[in-house]
């Protein structure tokens, strides 16, 4: 989602996938003990198919922050600032670097904090602030979502979301737009070089950037 819807327009800038048999283990099977669900990191679902918010997924891969990213020419909000974490479980982000592509179950999470200038010593620039101003997430879960990602954006109470509509701009923009999976590899600079090696860029992001300088 960059960012999420995780990925709308107005926020950041981010978030990709394909089945991997040798990920079974992110699979949740019945017999998995809580714990285990915990670590793995696959999507997990309450009885209303709402999803659940991984209350480890800072303890996952840290894939790139942005601040004040933005898919529109609108200016910036006055004195307001926005950074954008964006995280996925150790498994999946293993398996994109030997394939290019994100295994099935994957969970993409963003979480944007607001940013500071003056606090402590500093007096220049930008740093994140404890106050998590919102968390989304990017799923790929190809038997429960058309297309194979779904979309969904939690509250200030962390309840379980529903996912969001399928009408939302986010999807249309992912396929378009992202550099690899649906996801926007672009942002993150461990792994555009993976998807780049493996000739797994989506083609039509390759198109519009084929101006822009390389890095």
């Amino acid at each position: 989602m960059k960012p999420l819807a995780l990925f709308s327009a107005g926020v950041a800038a981010t978030a990709a996938l394909a089945v991997c048999g040798a990920l079974a283990g992110m699979t949740v099977h019945a017999e998995t003990p809580q714990s285990d669900v915990a670590q793995s990191g696959a999507p997990r679902y309450d009885a209303s198919g709402k999803l659940i918010l991984p209350a480890d997924y800072r303890d996952w891969v840290f894939l790139s922050s942005g601040i004040d990213m933005s898919y529109t020419e609108a200016p910036a909000v006055a004195g307001m600032h926005m950074f954008d974490n964006v995280f996925v479980p150790r498994a999946a982000y293993a398996a994109f670097k030997r394939t290019g592509v994100w295994p099935d179950k994957t969970v993409l999470m963003l979480e944007n904090r607001t940013g500071r200038t003056k606090g402590s010593i500093n007096r220049q620039g930008q740093f994140q602030t404890g106050e998590v101003m919102g968390l989304e997430a990017h799923v790929k879960d190809t038997a429960r979502f058309k297309g194979g990602w779904g979309f969904f954006g939690f509250g200030g109470d962390h309840a379980p979301a529903a996912m969001i509509p399928y009408a939302a701009s986010c999807y249309a923009c992912h396929q378009t737009h992202a550099a690899a999976d649906t996801t926007f590899v672009q942002f993150y600079p461990t792994l555009l070089p993976v998807a780049t090696a493996l000739g797994a860029l989506n083609p039509a992001y390759v198109a519009e950037t084929k101006d822009e300088p390389k890095p």
